[in-house]
């Protein structure tokens, strides 16, 4: 395999990672979030404005597919990250998690139409939102040198002591 498709390969993992992570911080801070802000978080209105499905409707089954994307947005981000040569460290990765969110939200996300810009949306979801994109990248990055350590040391080339002889 070469450098580069390790690289993408070990950042989609470490992308999933920090999603999952960012994911269950998500769910938690959804929780405290004032009843009235309680509504879906935007990987799920993107989904359903992409999918299109209509204001107000309740179509069954895609919080499934905004699970998918959004897993698999955050594996794409990780691997462009690898790829990149992305400071794979907590901090620096933290920021880069900072700038997916805001070249999502300030970019692609409102010049598409999907939703409005973030200036329109509510300040607190607008933190939670941010906050766990720095949970994202620093998970991420963590996961990443983790990956890269066990590809060098348990995973490497080696004599096959335990194989059972045919």
């Amino acid at each position: 395999m070469s450098a580069l498709s390790t690289r993408l390969l070990l950042g989609a993992l470490a992308g999933l990672a920090g999603t999952a992570a960012m994911t269950a911080a998500m769910a938690r801070l959804h929780q405290r979030l004032p009843a009235e802000e309680r509504y879906p978080l935007p990987p799920r209105e993107i989904t359903g404005v992409v999918i299109g499905e209509a204001p107000g409707e309740r179509r069954d089954g895609v919080g499934d597919w905004a699970v998918a994307a959004h897993f698999g947005f955050g594996a794409v981000a990780g691997a462009l990250m690898a790829a990149c040569r992305f400071p794979m460290r907590p901090f620096p990765a933290a920021l880069g998690g900072v700038g997916v969110w805001a070249g999502s939200y300030l970019g692609w996300v409102p010049w598409l139409k999907i939703l409005k810009p973030v200036h329109d949306h509510p300040v607190r979801r607008n933190a939670l939102m941010s906050g766990v994109h720095l949970i994202w990248g620093s998970v991420m990055a963590l996961t990443f040198q983790e990956l890269m350590h066990a590809r060098r040391t348990m995973f490497a080339p080696g004599p096959l002591k335990d194989r059972r002889e045919a």
